[in-house]
């Protein structure tokens, strides 16, 4: 009897000399390995919070590390966001090359990154919210590396367009930035209020009906009618209105300054 508080010391000295070592282990993880966890929680902690309430202070507990762990290997949150963005496109577009490489025509390859893109957003609302409404209005965007795999993210789509145009299925005279532009700006647009948490939509519904109004819009046409159709006559006379009544409105404004 006389031995067990020793006995209890020594357990409890054994027991702190393991939990010591498991920390010193921890702490010594290799440099990228850290770096891989502290941006995976970071990740987490964007997508909940956003960018303005996400604190270091939160990444760096919930990554078992003290705050000034992730300064040794980031600038700052801002760097830090920025890397995280970066692992996520390049995990995507690394599916989009994977997924491309499989399919054939131009009208399944056009559905297929309309609907990724319609489906990326459906499912990382949390991470488009960050790039859409965070990143994109910072002023140094577009020195930003995110801003050149954004370029890269719909270069596959001009590409596209492109080989459709050299094949003659698509016709030349529309310009493909502008066409780009029309696809990715009206993805954002329809998803917007899903993105502000309000309602939901279907990646599938949405992506057929793109591509089908963007495929029979650049499709070839037949040769143009010699008489222009009646849509597009009511249409020049209502330009033609409006043009008038914006003159007349002018002139009474430049009159009653007189």
């Amino acid at each position: 009897m006389a031995f067990a508080p020793a006995l209890k010391i020594d357990e409890q000295y054994s027991f702190m000399k393991k939990e010591a070592l498991k920390r010193k282990r921890h702490s010594r993880l290799p440099r990228e390995q850290r770096m891989r966890e502290i941006m995976q929680v970071a990740a987490q902690v964007f997508r909940e919070k956003g960018y303005s309430e996400a604190l270091t202070a939160q990444i760096a507990a919930r990554a078992g590390v003290v705050e000034g762990t992730i300064y040794r290997y980031f600038p700052g949150k801002r760097e830090l966001l920025i890397r995280v963005v970066e692992q996520w496109y390049e995990r995507i577009l690394a599916d989009y090359d994977q997924q491309l490489a499989v399919l054939q025509g131009t009208r399944a390859r056009l559905r297929f990154l309309i609907w990724r893109h319609l489906t990326v957003i459906h499912n990382e609302p949390g991470m488009c919210r960050l790039i859409f409404n965070q990143l994109r209005a910072w002023p140094e965007y577009r020195r930003t590396s995110v801003f050149d795999l954004t370029r890269e993210y719909t270069r596959r789509t001009l590409e596209i367009l492109q080989q459709a145009i050299d094949a003659g299925e698509f016709r030349a005279d529309l310009p493909l930035r502008v066409v780009r532009d029309m696809i990715y700006g009206g993805v954002e647009h329809h998803t917007w209020v899903y993105l502000r948490g309000e309602g939901d939509f279907s990646p599938d519904a949405a992506a057929d009906a793109m591509t089908e109004m963007v495929y029979r819009g650049l499709a070839r046409e037949q040769p143009a009618a010699t008489q222009p159709p009646a849509a597009e006559l009511t249409l020049r006379r209502l330009e033609a209105v409006a043009r008038r009544l914006e003159q007349s409105a002018s002139d009474d404004r430049g009159s009653a300054r007189v």
